[in-house]
């Protein structure tokens, strides 16, 4: 996935304008809207304000794959959970385990 559409993922996601990032990283918004639009990438620096403000890697900005991980489903499932309150965490990891034994007892 490229940079400019992971980062509108993450400004929808979050229900933000790309007004009120580039306010909140001291951006010019037509310099955000050409991040958006795959017109401009930012620089370096730019780039891990942008990591820091989503609380996402840089790697994940720049689609470069964790090794840890086991492709594009499990970045994301990491990424959504990284993004989450601690109270929400433990919500979706009981879900995650209830979607296993419904799982496990349908294969008996």
């Amino acid at each position: 996935m490229l940079f400019c559409d992971k980062l509108r993922l993450l400004i929808e996601e979050r229900n933000l304008t790309q007004k009120q990032v580039a306010k909140d990283l001291n951006i010019a918004p037509s310099t955000m809207g050409g991040y958006v639009q795959g017109m401009s990438q930012p620089d370096f620096d730019t780039l891990k304000r942008l990591a820091a403000y989503f609380d996402v890697s840089t790697d994940y900005l720049l689609d470069v794959p964790e090794k840890a991980t086991n492709g594009f489903m499990e970045d994301e499932l990491l990424r959504v959970f990284r993004s989450m309150t601690q109270e929400q965490k433990a919500i979706f990891v009981d879900q995650g385990k209830a979607f296993i034994r419904a799982n496990t007892s349908s294969k008996e």
